[in-house]
């Protein structure tokens, strides 16, 4: 399958890099206003096939996007430290109006991959633009996020993450909901595993790791200046599902159902991605408070879409 990226800095090179590494495309083409940083990614890359996979990289333009079967949408400004992600919107809105066009007249079919900040309002726009096409749209969402959730969890627990069903819904950012009320270890309640396990999740260990996942972003960003590693294999893994039609959950950010109070806007929640994009959408047990929580999140996003006209 060809991949198409569009934007070729630090999460769209990094998740090429993980693709290439992975198999994960037959072909991966860079397209990015910098010509020249797309070549030289795209040859950077090409030079770690022979330790890989036997994959073509190379830059193209929007022309070369023909017959991609996943074009992922990493392209925009960067967020700068202590900027929240819907800071970045009004910065970010004016590519997109450009780039989704471009992208649909040349890969008509592709499933858009959105995974520039702040992702759940530009996933909302670009399905808006797409039109037809919108239901081949979808965002990254939390799925960086429910992996640090897991990864947190794991290393308290003593437990490999991928053992861990927990989830992190809502926006990606600062109102984003961690689920623990249903999250479980092996099948087992959370609560019961900690207590077999004879470790404890306290109020003090739930606000540790409710900060870790919560704040991570910022963290990385005052230490590094952008988040790539994580989000780029999480884009490789998703594009790997929808390549193989896997039927796979990821918590990623697409247009709500008709259910109030959701509907209008796009967020995360636990979805089931296979060749076409996302398929259908679960909806996991909340408590009473996670709910409210998911409220809010829901509203803050749809007080942003509103007053940006979309």
């Amino acid at each position: 399958m060809k991949v198409g990226i569009v934007g070729s800095g630090f999460v769209g090179s990094t998740a090429a890099y993980a693709m290439a590494l992975q198999g994960t495309a037959s072909q991966i083409v860079l397209v990015d206003v910098n010509t020249a940083l797309a070549r030289a990614q795209a040859e950077d890359i090409l030079h770690a096939t022979p330790f890989g996979m036997a994959i073509r990289v190379r830059a193209g333009s929007y022309e070369d996007l023909e017959g991609a079967g996943v074009v992922v949408l990493a392209c925009g400004v960067g967020q700068k430290p202590g900027e929240t992600r819907l800071a970045l919107l009004q910065r970010n809105l004016a590519v997109f109006e450009l780039v989704t066009p471009e992208v649909l007249r040349h890969a008509p079919r592709a499933v858009l991959l959105v995974a520039s900040n702040p992702v759940d309002v530009i996933t909302h726009v670009v399905s808006r633009l797409a039109g037809s096409a919108s239901a081949r749209v979808f965002g990254s969402g939390t799925i960086l996020d429910t992996a640090r959730f897991r990864a947190l969890l794991g290393e308290h627990l003593g437990v490999a993450p991928q053992s861990i069903h927990a989830y992190v819904v809502g926006e990606h950012g600062d109102s984003e909901v961690l689920v623990w009320s249903s999250a479980r270890v092996g099948g087992v309640p959370l609560q019961e595993f900690a207590r077999q396990s004879n470790r404890e999740i306290t109020p003090e260990v739930m606000s540790r790791i409710d900060d870790g996942v919560r704040r991570a972003a910022y963290r990385i960003i005052e230490g590094k200046q952008a988040t790539y590693f994580g989000i780029g294999a999480a884009l490789s893994r998703l594009v790997q599902a929808v390549h193989g039609d896997e039927r796979s959950v990821f918590t990623v950010s697409a247009g709500a159902p008709d259910r109030h109070p959701f509907e209008g806007i796009s967020f995360s929640l636990p979805r089931v991605v296979g060749g076409g994009g996302v398929i259908s959408t679960l909806w996991p047990g909340l408590s009473p408070e996670e709910t409210l929580a998911l409220d809010r999140s829901a509203s803050l996003l749809r007080e942003t879409v509103k007053a940006i006209g979309y």
